[in-house]
């Protein structure tokens, strides 16, 4: 879902026929049992971490758990923080071993997202993107980093890497094939020279002549 670390880090391929949902991510580990904080990308936590829900994990290449899942063994809120324990993770050394590592989750490409304002990546890629009524580019891909999702936009033989927050990208519409954006100024241009800085350098260019 499009609504996150470097390091090389990526999910296994989705099953055949199957796209996938961001739905947290594994912040700290809690306690000396193998619990793990997490940072909720899902609006229905509670539904989500149920006992047996089973998650892709993103984490770096060179993880022991890259290409392996998680099932959840118990979900449970301490101090307004949520907090999983997952199947075979028994300790604190085992639970630091999934420390920022993405937690992804099967769905039929059919469907669409149970929290509003989120779509699949397979929604957004190819939507025109429209800035002041004028389309500037097309979704090529959607980059998912902890801090925020960025949409990989194609303007031309040029890449413009927007990030996904209300913001910046305030409506999305599948159904008519866009989103619109209002960016920065100079994230899709070059800002333009500042005219003081402009003028103060022909002021020195003519005191050298």
């Amino acid at each position: 879902m499009a609504a996150a670390s470097g390091d090389g880090a990526r999910a296994s391929a989705p099953r055949p026929g199957k796209t996938q949902l961001r739905v947290g991510r594994l912040v700290k580990a809690h306690g000396l049992k193998g619990a793990l904080k997490l940072e909720l990308y899902t609006d229905d936590p509670d539904g989500r971490f149920v006992p047996g829900a089973e998650f892709t994990l993103q984490v770096p290449d060179s993880s022991p758990w890259f290409g392996k899942t998680v099932t959840v063994r118990e979900f449970r809120w301490m101090n307004t923080h949520p907090v999983a324990f997952f199947e075979g993770v028994d300790d604190r050394d085992a639970a630091e071993s999934l420390v920022r590592a993405i937690l992804w989750i099967d769905q039929d490409e059919q469907s669409t997202p149970d929290e509003e304002d989120a779509w699949f990546d397979h929604q957004l890629v190819g939507l025109d993107v429209v800035r002041d009524g004028v389309v500037v580019g097309r979704v090529a891909r959607v980059d998912h980093l902890p801090a925020q999702d960025l949409l990989a936009v194609a303007v031309g033989e040029n890449e413009v890497l927007v990030p996904f927050v209300k913001a910046i990208v305030p409506e999305v519409d599948p159904a008519a094939g866009r989103v619109v954006v209002t960016p920065p100024a100079g994230l899709f241009e070059e800002l333009p020279a500042d005219d003081e800085s402009a003028g103060d350098d022909e002021t020195a260019a003519a005191r050298e002549d």
